[in-house]
């Protein structure tokens, strides 16, 4: 019933699509491919339909930011279903900064790349600002100095026996870091809590999705229990891209830290692994490239620092 499926409780595809462009843009310098045609449109005009898809679609005007079906932080699976792909009649609709911090990079990947008129540039600038005041007016949890999981438009899945306000979402901090919603400082500070959270977890690199994970029975797909998969799993996927952060804000030392144990995994496993238990027992794919390509990022970046000390 699902293969082939078009996942639709993650709100992250349009954004990704955008920033795929805008990579690929980067490593060519082929600006020519957002004026070739797909389906009677110019790319750079497909582009800007996915974004105005969100601002029509997925938007709540009353904090000014996007929604989605609940899911684990960048997770793509919901917990009222089975399955969990679809957006439903039992999908709890939220806000979550993962969603809404990947929008506001698309956005600054969009006004890099795209031939605007000032109305234009003027227009989306606007849009990015404005959810960058409003991440940090709603999603930001000043008393607990993180992120709130979720903001629920019509109520929560989960049991009121569970306080999910405590859980430290390490994916959405990241991609957060990435959209420059934090300071230097506060970057600090996330990387501490994360590897905090490494300890209390016992688990093996700042990776970890989150934590506390959701208890057992949170999320009806059975993939979904506690350190499994995107409840409390270790993605390097994540993980390195928070390396790189740490790096971008002249965090060597820590960055170095952070990625000797994924390295050790992957040369110990001859593989990349999509992702880990605590223990480090390597789950699913051993050559994903999401992985690969995040170490691959970081190595190149103290590479070039090495390089530019010399």
């Amino acid at each position: 019933e699902y293969a082939g499926h078009k996942n639709t409780v993650e709100t992250d595809q349009e954004t990704s699509l955008i920033q795929a462009v805008y990579k690929y843009i980067k490593s060519t310098g082929d600006k020519g491919i957002l004026n070739d045609t797909v389906a009677g449109s110019t790319v750079q005009k497909q582009l800007e339909r996915a974004m105005k898809f969100l601002l029509k679609d997925r938007f709540e005007a009353k904090y000014g930011l996007i929604w989605g079906a609940t899911t684990a932080d960048w997770g793509d699976v919901q917990p009222e279903h089975d399955w969990g792909v679809e957006i439903n009649k039992d999908t709890h609709k939220a806000i979550d900064i993962y969603d809404n911090a990947m929008f506001v990079i698309a956005i600054n990947n969009y006004l890099e790349i795209a031939e605007l008129s000032n109305a234009d540039r003027g227009y989306w600038k606007k849009v990015g600002a404005d959810l960058k005041t409003n991440i940090r007016k709603h999603l930001w949890d000043q008393k607990r100095q993180k992120f709130k999981p979720h903001i629920y438009l019509n109520g929560s899945p989960f049991p009121n026996t569970f306080d999910e306000e405590e859980i430290y979402y390490h994916g959405g901090t990241t991609i957060a870091i990435e959209a420059n919603l934090l300071s230097k400082k506060e970057v600090k500070q996330a990387y501490l809590k994360m590897q905090d959270n490494v300890t209390k977890a016992k688990a093996s690199t700042i990776g970890l999705t989150m934590y506390p994970v959701y208890p057992a029975g949170s999320f009806k797909n059975p993939g979904m229990g506690p350190y499994s998969y995107q409840n409390g799993g270790d993605w390097t996927w994540f993980g390195g891209r928070m390396i790189s952060e740490l790096i971008r804000y002249g965090y060597i030392a820590e960055a170095k830290e952070a990625l000797t144990p994924m390295l050790d995994r992957v040369i110990k496993n001859k593989g990349f692994y999509e992702w880990y238990t605590p223990d480090n027992t390597p789950k699913g794919s051993s050559s994903f490239k999401g992985e690969a390509g995040v170490l691959w990022t970081a190595i190149n970046q103290l590479n070039a620092l090495s390089t530019k000390g010399k």
